[in-house]
């Protein structure tokens, strides 16, 4: 975004992963992490809704807790014991400072067996088939839509939402989609704003880029 609005306020794409990036994210320097926040702070402006919308009613939200059971807890809970194994080799091994990556890519995969075991690579998920989040999801969406709503559904992965809108093609509910793929965005938007389409399946990169 800085590149687009002020090109060259932080340098070159190789020059900002030389003295930020990589000292921030592969290293854990608090130092250049506060450089870069004081660098870029002047120019952000952060406004709420009450500034901006004033007419609109206070946001309720509704905290869902969805419980794992069956083949899809066990395969939670072996992702678990072998990540934290793994983890802490690496840790002993680098330090905390230097082991950010593996400790994503370990929350990542415990949050792709939560979502649905088939979005995780791994031969021990293929023959699970359960899914708590999205069976609660399907169990919810035609009872909201009978109350006239229309329902919005946010994703990190457009793999889930591949598996989302295969479930909404068999309940016959009609939906919109909009991913980073997407070229005809305001054609999209417009069949779920003004047309036919219940449901909008956003992937949040693409929520973001819009």
């Amino acid at each position: 975004m800085y590149h687009f609005l002020m090109p060259g306020f932080l340098g070159a794409h190789d020059k900002f992963t030389r003295l930020f990036r990589n000292p921030i994210e592969k290293q854990g320097d608090a130092g250049r992490q506060q450089q870069l926040r004081q660098r870029v702070l002047p120019f952000m402006l952060r406004r709420t809704k009450e500034l901006v919308a004033s007419e609109l009613p206070p946001k309720s939200e509704i905290i869902r807790s969805v419980a794992l059971e069956g083949k899809q807890r066990d395969l939670y809970e072996t992702v678990r014991l072998a990540m934290d194994t793994k983890l802490q080799e690496e840790i002993s091994r680098n330090g905390f400072a230097r082991s950010h990556i593996m400790i994503l890519d370990a929350l990542l995969k415990l949050r792709q067996v939560c979502c649905d075991p088939r979005l995780v690579k791994l031969d021990k998920a293929k023959n699970v088939d359960q899914s708590a989040k999205l069976e609660l999801l399907m169990t919810l969406l035609p009872e909201m839509l009978e109350e006239g709503r229309k329902v919005l559904l946010f994703s990190q992965f457009t793999s889930m939402l591949a598996l989302i809108e295969a479930e909404l093609v068999a309940a016959n509910i009609v939906y919109a989609k909009l991913t980073g793929q997407t070229k005809n965005r305001e054609e999209v938007i417009a069949h779920f704003q003004e047309g036919d389409a219940k449901v909008f399946l956003i992937s949040l990169k693409a929520g973001v880029q819009g």
